[in-house]
């Protein structure tokens, strides 16, 4: 879904932030402008041409056609820009469809996690910058996702925006390729640049470097960057998808600089180093920001936090490597003495992007993966609500199939004309007996109602209040259990309404039975208890 608009006092603090946090900085940046450029404005674009090839970046712009974008198809590389140098690279815009369905692309485009972006800087066979295209502009997991920070701006989370300076000498090329199998659909940009004499010769290169691990290995501090050289750490991009309930962050950076045995940069917590505390939450800030954060501490949850290194570089002469510990809170089902505490090696699954300048050619050898093993493997046993629309599976009302584009394949929308008449129950069958998560995925809106919801009779949980202003969607977890083989009922009850609803309407995209981590199965200290005694739900 969209990423809503942050209020104009959210959008103002920043600014106030920006100007208090780092005076000297913006001093800095005025001070500037006042003194003499050297060098020649440019832009590579992609306004509609005169020419052999109009919709290229090439030629002189076509005064009186509007068709200033183009779509990229499946396996295609689009070259934004191709030029000779010496010159900066010093802003990059663009913007392009998201994935839902639109009147101009009827069957969906290319999430921007598909579509990797490549810039290459001075003829080198490997390419400086390397990353999905949402994650370079601190949007991961394919979401949209608004950014306000200094180096990075993603307005109303579909204008992508950076800043970051990026020299180059003999000539620089930026592409984009569709990994996806659906097109990019209407792709708009603008990249500004200004051709110099001379580049001086101690000026890095900027570099950006993708990877990931799903999970993250066992006994391994997660690697962000580690190369050979000399130069200067400015940015962070790191994405968690949790395996474990509760919480995933107490692990520290920890970062050795010059060859050292032991990092000297020790930190205090994943949180810390994102520049907040007591965990993480949504936020947008000039160097430090949360764009997308889910649900707190969920089996599944999702969380991108981006930290710029702007007025604080990290500075290496011979050598650095960035890492992670991935330690944190974890349910006593998963810790081998069934205890909770602090400090468990979580197998969470990480992504990342590291941003940094540096002379020379980097020796850090990782590559992006394809998009189809970029994107994170599925956990569930997903029955999808949308099957069940007979009578007999719910009360007195209409009942269809919707589709919205919160959801692939659209959802189960139930309107009961009264409260006593709001009921939907759907069967399903467990195959195997071994640990898993019960959860609901369900949508909310303005005139939903609020529902309770049992399993072959078993109340689970509290009431679900399915009202909201705008029309979302969110997972309601339920139970952690072993199932017996056979088929179970998940019944939906409703209870009443929000004073602000204007109906007692339920909308339901599915039930899933979400994987547990393999140790749960290994030391199976609750195989032996039986749900329906005591429902139990780790958080």
């Amino acid at each position: 879904m969209k990423a809503i608009r942050p209020r104009r006092a959210q959008i103002l603090g920043v600014l106030l932030v920006c100007l208090f946090m780092a005076p000297l900085c913006w001093a800095d940046f005025l001070a500037g402008l006042a003194k003499p450029h050297e060098g020649r404005s440019m832009r590579a674009t992609s306004a509609h041409k005169l020419g052999p090839n109009p919709r290229g970046w090439e030629g002189e712009p076509d005064p009186d056609h509007n068709g200033d974008n183009s779509n990229v198809q499946p396996g295609q590389t689009k070259v934004l820009m191709d030029v000779k140098g010496p010159g900066v690279i010093t802003h990059i815009w663009m913007t392009f469809l998201g994935p839902e369905s639109h009147a101009w692309a009827r069957q969906g485009s290319a999430n921007h996690q598909e579509m990797l972006l490549r810039m290459y800087w001075d003829g080198a066979d490997k390419p400086g910058v390397e990353a999905p295209v949402g994650d370079f502009f601190a949007n991961s997991f394919g979401k949209r996702s608004e950014v306000i920070s200094l180096p990075v701006a993603v307005e109303d989370a579909d204008s992508y925006n950076c800043f970051w300076h990026m020299p180059f000498r003999k000539s620089a090329r930026i592409e984009v390729v569709n990994q996806s199998d659906k097109q990019i659909s209407l792709l708009y940009f603008n990249i500004d640049w200004i051709k110099k004499d001379r580049i001086p010769d101690d000026a890095p290169y900027f570099y950006a470097q993708y990877r990931q691990e799903y999970p993250v290995q066992k006994g391994v501090d997660y690697v962000l960057l580690e190369t050979e050289g000399k130069g200067h750490y400015v940015g962070t991009v790191l994405s968690v998808r949790t395996r474990s309930p509760s919480w995933f962050g107490e692990g520290d950076e920890k970062i050795y600089i010059d060859g050292e045995a032991k990092a000297s940069i020790w930190g205090t917590g994943t949180e810390d180093y994102f520049l907040s505390a007591w965990g993480l939450k949504t936020t947008s800030t000039p160097f430090f920001g949360v764009p997308y954060f889910d649900q707190w501490g969920i089996v599944g949850g999702h969380t991108s936090a981006y930290r710029w290194h702007v007025t604080d570089p990290i500075v290496f002469q011979k050598s650095i490597k960035v890492t992670f510990e991935h330690f944190g809170w974890m349910s006593p089902d998963e810790n081998p003495e069934y205890k909770s505490h602090s400090w468990n090696e979580r197998e969470d699954d990480y992504s990342s992007v590291a941003f940094w300048y540096q002379t020379g050619q980097p020796t850090f050898k990782a590559r992006a993966p394809h998009a189809r093993k970029r994107k994170l493997p599925c956990l569930d046993r997903i029955i999808a609500a949308r099957d069940f629309t007979e009578s007999k599976h719910h009360g007195p009302g209409p009942a269809r199939a919707q589709d919205l584009d919160c959801y692939e394949d659209g959802h189960l929308l139930f309107k009961p004309e009264k409260k006593e008449d709001g009921w939907v129950e759907i069967p399903f069958k467990v195959e195997e007996r071994e640990p898993l998560r019960l959860l609901l995925v369900m949508t909310q809106s303005y005139d939903f109602g609020r529902y309770q919801a049992y399993l072959n009779g078993v109340k689970l949980g509290g009431v679900m209040d399915l009202y909201s202003e705008d029309v979302t969607t969110r997972e309601f977890h339920l139970l952690d259990f072993w199932p017996e083989p056979g088929p179970y009922t998940l019944r939906l009850e409703c209870v009443g309404k929000h004073r602000n609803s204007t109906g007692h309407f339920l909308g339901m995209e599915s039930i899933r039975l979400r994987e547990r981590r393999p140790r749960v199965k290994a030391y199976g200290h609750d195989k032996e208890k039986d749900w329906r005694d005591k429902p139990l739900l780790y958080r």
